[in-house]
């Protein structure tokens, strides 16, 4: 990346040799503006509006050479301030007697610099705003049209002009160009004028068809050239209708400052203002000073004229009404400007104010939540806003705007990051320290989009939820932990009791019925140990060998309940006796660090691994399976891994058997973790929180 002395160093430095130029042709005006015996105070305000056109076009020129934006911006007043000197320079030299060529070269430069400085920068600026090209090809034959009407103007004031005039009326020499057929061409100045209003209008035009199809960064560049366009002209106007006094002459000058201060903004770092705020200001400020006149015209003007004073005391009595109700009167145009600006939405400042205030009061989601919703929805005037809690692996819609809304269904986080979102314009992640707690979803009109004051009232709106959402986040964690140990308390319940009903099956019609049949054949043998001691004799060796197999079936039950080689030997011992008797060749491995547990951690330890086995036995259609067992730090983890035809864990039905081994890890501390996918084996994994028991 390249660093900023490197991008500074790129930067284009032709462009202030043309502000140096403006100065300096400015510094030579003024003073023979003053030779002259012409008021300087009149100048001083176009003076400054065409500096800023020269230093907005040089910033815009400096990082971007090419970009026909500043190129009109720093053309104005490189020719306006040329023609502006030779203006004086002529009337210099023609009141020292001066009319040769010199001074007629300077008459004629005069009188095309604020043709050729202003027209082109006023009809191309809305045409070419804010890229330098022409909205669509189809205004390209209006472009020529533009550079033609431009064209002819030009033709007839240096052709058809016979005399050149400098600053002022009386300033007048001869026109060296004059050519008598143009000079017969007479265009009426009502065609000018016409001209002038329709290629003006049809290029603002451009600029408000363009407006409607822009949106985002565009559309906020456009928002601030057209209020300082519309500024301006106003200004501009009534400057025009003053006749050339010193307040028009300032008025008028005003008009072209703000101008490129809003065209800067709009093209360098729009984005570093918000458009509302400065319109607001506007009209409130705007709307003072024509209360303070009003007042003041009122009470001096009208009111002296009525009584026929001396108009020195009500002046006071003005200024003491003004000062009085200032603060009243801009209270409530800032609320008039506010409607007028925002609609039925609150400021910026009042969203969050509001919402401060009721963070400071409670927690409660169910006031919270919904009340976040509608800021958020009402402050930047959206259709709908919706609250999104990051609970588990997964966001769900906890409150929406308006609250009538349908929640939207709950939708999985990816790698801990925000998803898109149905129906969302755009989704703001709320985080604190690098933890994502949930989201601010909005979705705006298609003819309002998201501006860069909304995007700093959500950015407002997001971090002040964070502390709200953590603690939402936990109440629901909580609850739905509750939830869960409830369910598995039910569950462990219905297996303890079903354990107890299969063990009382097993014992009933296995070893019982066995037991019982021995007893009857004991003393049959009793019986017959003195009538026939031979039969006596085989039916004991009977008993010897049902009484075995009844001791092997209670053992095979005890086995089930509690295995003895477990409580023998330990967890890897008793998996691989059991490894072994699986249909699936099944190999178990453990780490060094693998020793003798607490009963309960290698009970369910076992019992989960064995589970999982004769899930592989029956279901997983595997050739090999494996059992790891590690130590890692103070947790115990074991895997069980098969090769067979793997299944979508997203997409099938959790069996009681995986269900069980959850409850069962969970009932101490531990978790239950399903790898899977089609065609790639299957993957068991549990993990327990213990450490090794230190076997003296």
């Amino acid at each position: 990346m390249s660093s900023s002395s490197e991008v500074a160093a790129r930067r284009a430095r032709w462009p202030w040799a043309i502000v140096a130029w403006f100065l300096a042709m400015v510094v030579l005006g003024l003073t023979l503006v003053a030779v002259n015996g012409e008021p300087v105070v009149g100048q001083v305000t176009y003076v400054v509006a065409f500096g800023l056109f020269a230093i907005v076009g040089s910033l815009i020129l400096s990082r971007d050479p090419r970009n026909r934006i500043g190129i009109l911006f720093l053309w104005s007043p490189f020719i306006i301030s040329t023609g502006f000197t030779a203006g004086e320079l002529t009337t210099w030299l023609i009141a020292h007697g001066e009319r040769g060529p010199a001074t007629q070269a300077a008459a004629i430069v005069s009188g095309l610099g604020w043709l050729l400085g202003l027209l082109p920068t006023l009809f191309l600026l809305p045409l070419l705003f804010p890229d330098g090209r022409v909205p669509t090809r189809r205004w390209r034959p209006f472009l020529w049209l533009v550079l033609a009407f431009l064209g002819v103007l030009a033709v007839t004031v240096l052709l058809g002009s016979k005399t050149m005039s400098g600053s002022v009326d009386s300033a007048v020499v001869p026109n060296p160009l004059y050519v008598a057929a143009v000079g017969h061409l007479v265009i009426p100045d009502a065609v000018i004028g016409i001209g002038f209003i329709v290629i003006f209008g049809a290029s603002v035009a451009s600029l408000l068809l363009r407006f409607r199809r822009s949106q985002g960064v565009e559309r906020q560049q456009i928002k601030w050239v057209a209020y300082g366009l519309v500024v301006s002209l106003v200004t501009i106007g009534i400057g025009s209708f003053m006749n050339g006094s010193t307040p028009g002459n300032l008025l008028s000058g005003l008009g072209f400052l703000i101008f490129p201060i809003t065209v800067g903004v709009g093209v360098l770092r729009f984005h570093l203002y918000d458009l509302d705020v400065v319109v607001r200001k506007t009209v409130v400020y705007g709307a003072l000073v024509v209360f303070a006149t009003a007042v003041y015209l009122a009470l001096v003007v009208g009111l002296g004229a009525w009584l026929g004073h001396d108009n020195s005391a009500l002046t006071m009595i003005a200024a003491v009404v003004v000062a009085v109700s200032f603060q009243p009167a801009r209270a409530r145009l800032t609320r008039v400007a506010n409607h007028l600006v925002y609609g039925k939405r609150a400021t910026p400042y009042e969203v969050l104010s509001e919402f401060s205030e009721r963070l400071g009061g409670a927690y409660a989601d169910d006031d919270l939540l919904p009340r976040m919703a509608r800021v958020l929805s009402e402050g930047i005037g959206a259709e709908r806003g919706d609250v999104w809690l990051a609970v588990g692996r997964e966001l769900r819609d906890v409150a929406s705007w308006p609250s009538d809304a349908e929640r939207l269904p709950s939708v999985p986080l990816t790698n801990g990051a925000v998803p898109s979102l149905d129906g969302a314009q755009r989704v703001w992640p709320v985080e604190s320290g690098g933890e994502l707690l949930g989201a601010l979803a909005v979705r705006k009109p298609s003819a309002d989009p998201i501006s860069p004051a909304d995007e700093k009232l959500v950015d407002g709106l997001a971090g002040q939820a964070g502390l709200v959402m953590r603690n939402v986040r936990l109440t629901e964690e909580l609850k739905g932990r509750l939830d869960d140990l409830t369910a598995a308390q039910r569950r462990i319940v219905t297996a303890q009791d079903e354990a107890r009903r299969r063990l009382e099956r097993n014992i009933h019609d296995g070893a019982q019925q066995q037991l019982v049949a021995l007893t009857v054949k004991a003393r049959l043998a009793r019986t017959l140990a003195s009538r026939d001691p031979e039969k006596a004799t085989e039916m004991i060796g009977q008993i010897e060998t049902e009484t075995q197999d009844a001791l092997e079936n209670l053992r095979d039950l005890a086995r089930g309940i509690y295995p003895p080689l477990l409580a023998d030997k330990g967890l890897v011992a008793a998996l691989a006796a059991q490894a072994r008797k699986i249909s699936v060749p099944t190999d178990v491995r453990a780490d060094e660090g693998v020793g003798r547990y607490p009963q309960e951690v290698e009970a369910a330890a076992y019992f989960c691994a064995l589970e999982a086995l004769q899930n592989v036995a029956k279901y997983a259609g595997a050739s090999c399976a494996s059992v790891t067992i590690r130590q890692e730090a103070e947790v115990l983890t074991f895997d069980v891994t098969d090769d067979g035809t793997g299944f979508d864990p997203a997409a099938a039905r959790s069996g009681t058997g995986v269900q069980g081994m959850a409850d069962r890890l969970a009932a101490i501390g531990g978790s239950l973790e399903l790898v899977s996918a089609p065609g790639a084996g299957t993957t068991v994994r549990g993990r327990i929180s213990a450490r090794p028991l230190v076997v003296a």
